[in-house]
């Protein structure tokens, strides 16, 4: 059963489209995570499923219900703000109470409601003291548990972990997950980082310009992108896109660089039809400089045993991850030869993966 449906939403700011002609299901116990570059719309899909922006068209279910036109207390959603949204005059404990009292839930029922959430978010010692007296972690885990003692059919996260610093961003990505495994509500999580996106959902919708560009399981978007955007946006290092055009072979060819393509893994176009060429960088080898691809170091960046390699060739930037090498520096000579079995195809015009 699907926890959450969009059906053809759209949300249009006087003449500007912010979301366009957006379909999608959230399944029951499942966390998705709608991911995209800023300005995306993901934020304001986000914003119309909670009832805080109104539909210009299409609509929305929540647990088989229309609630296109309910009211955000109608809908039995919960959510998490990025800037935590908690009553900075009030203690821990009366921001979690807070939402109940409003409903009129009986007081014994509110204590043991905001005691269990506490417990699950290890914040107990916590409920007497007020926002101003916690770091940014605990802030943000005391507006996951007002969320949570709300018992909602859906999370809401509205990029609940950009405000704070690294370190403390993966803890509270291994929070939300924990927090998702033991509650099985089903959680829609908005961010603009591609690794929570990829960490933390069980799908991923990746969106661009309010258009919803692929929808699927982390590691199947990654190794199978439906398009550019997507193979660029997803994975860090960002895959590496070469222009060129089919040559009789069948090849790629772009300058220096021929590649032979099978036609049982891609729909290949007629000889000269221009293409583009993607590897990820883990899967460039790097060679001595008398072979494969020539290229000259521009930058590397070390990651401990691991080190990225920006190179400039003949026909354009090409980065490859690879194990450390103390002794290559920035424009040293180089050779570049691609994995033939982890190549991705493009359509140059539309962007559209050639993959069958």
């Amino acid at each position: 059963m699907t926890a959450v449906t969009l059906e053809h939403v759209s949300k249009q700011f006087n003449s500007l489209t912010v979301v366009d002609d957006v379909s999608l299901s959230i399944n029951e116990s499942e966390l998705m995570v709608l991911v995209g570059p800023s300005g995306c719309g993901k934020s304001t899909t986000l914003r119309m499923i909670a009832g805080l922006e109104e539909t210009s068209s299409g609509t929305i279910q929540i647990g088989g219900r229309d609630v296109t036109n309910l009211e955000p207390r109608d809908r039995n959603v919960a959510m998490v703000f990025q800037n935590y949204a908690l009553y900075p005059h009030k203690s821990v404990y009366d921001n979690l109470a807070f939402g109940l009292k409003m409903r009129r839930v009986d007081k014994a029922e509110i204590d043991k409601s905001v005691r269990r959430a506490a417990a699950v978010l290890g914040i107990e010692p916590l409920l007497m003291r007020r926002p101003s007296q916690l770091s940014g972690g605990q802030m943000q885990r005391v507006a996951l548990g007002r969320a949570l003692v709300r018992e909602p059919d859906t999370f809401l996260l509205d990029e609940p972990l950009s405000n704070l610093d690294a370190k403390m961003r993966v803890q509270m990505r291994e929070e939300i997950a924990r927090l998702h495994t033991q509650t099985r509500v089903s959680m829609i999580y908005v961010t603009h980082d591609q690794v929570e996106a990829m960490t933390l959902g069980d799908r991923i919708c990746v969106m661009r310009a309010g258009q919803v560009q692929q929808v699927g399981a982390p590691l199947k978007v990654y190794n199978e992108p439906a398009n550019t955007f997507v193979a660029g946006f997803i994975g860090s290092p960002e895959m590496n896109l070469l222009n060129g055009e089919i040559v009789s072979g069948p090849s790629f060819q772009a300058g220096e660089l021929s590649v032979a393509l099978s036609s049982e893994r891609f729909i290949l176009p007629t000889v000269g039809t221009p293409v583009t060429l993607g590897i990820r960088p883990e899967h460039v080898h790097v060679l001595p400089h008398t072979r494969g691809l020539a290229a000259r170091v521009s930058m590397i960046e070390r990651f401990g045993a691991q080190m990225s390699i920006v190179a400039q060739t003949g026909i354009g930037r090409v980065t490859a991850m690879t194990i450390g090498d103390e002794q290559l520096q920035a424009g040293a000579e180089i050779g570049f030869d691609f994995d033939a079995n982890r190549l991705h195809l493009f359509s140059a015009v539309e962007g559209k993966s050639l993959r069958r």
